[in-house]
């Protein structure tokens, strides 16, 4: 059984399958990784590196957390990068918080040169290393680095991964001005959850681990989102 560490409920949706356990929004996950054989961290994130956009896979050779750089398992990682082949490795970085302006994504890109941030990668990494775990991390970039996320989406991600709606239907009416860029958001938004949805099967319900097999492409159901 693999660990598959994620951010909402609906990345969690697309992610379950055979083998797989999925954790979105939280959660103990050192408890959560103890007895498995692997953890990953996958679903959408934010760009950092120029030149990603909306719908782009990125795999990490490594997270940084602070000031610390947590290395990924080499052989997963090359599986990984071998089923993606279009997708783009560096560095990512883990925040708590998230990173909603350009201004604070450019700030992140010089200070660690990663190249994609998301706010569960750091903490599969930690539970993965206290359980001597391999992990890895891929991502489907939802978000470019020149794009600032509107404060109604920002305020419409609940810590279980739920959407808050009457949360973003509030900041509407305080601020309507900001429904173009809403909207925007949920396109791209829609982008990178059919990207996840395509990766999920060219990865395979192993997400590429060594430790389990892989499916016949050619059985997965059809796109459901």
């Amino acid at each position: 059984m693999i660990l598959a560490v994620t951010g909402l409920q609906r990345e969690a949706r697309i992610l379950a399958g055979p083998g797989i356990e999925v954790v979105a929004g939280g959660g103990d996950l050192d408890l959560r990784a103890a007895g498995k054989q692997g953890v990953i961290s996958i679903g959408i994130a934010g760009a950092l590196a120029p030149g990603l956009k909306p719908g782009d896979w990125v795999v990490a050779d490594a997270v940084r957390d602070r000031d610390e750089l947590l290395p990924t398992d080499r052989d997963w990682t090359a599986r990984l990068a071998s089923r993606l082949p279009a997708a783009r490795r560096g560095v990512f970085c883990g925040d708590d918080a998230i990173a909603a302006t350009a201004v604070q994504k450019a700030a992140l890109h010089r200070a660690t040169g990663a190249i994609a941030v998301d706010m569960e990668s750091h903490r599969a990494a930690r539970a993965a290393q206290r359980h001597g775990l391999p992990f890895v991390a891929a991502r489907v970039i939802s978000d470019a680095a020149d794009r600032t996320l509107p404060v109604a989406a920002r305020v419409g991600m609940k810590s279980d991964g739920n959407v808050d709606l009457p949360a973003v239907v509030r900041s509407l009416l305080l601020a309507p001005w900001q429904l173009p860029a809403l909207i925007r958001t949920g396109l791209e938004a829609e982008a990178a959850f059919r990207a996840l949805l395509r990766g999920y099967r060219m990865l395979g319900p192993g997400l590429a681990s060594p430790t389990l097999p892989s499916p016949n492409l050619g059985e997965l159901p059809p796109d459901m989102v």
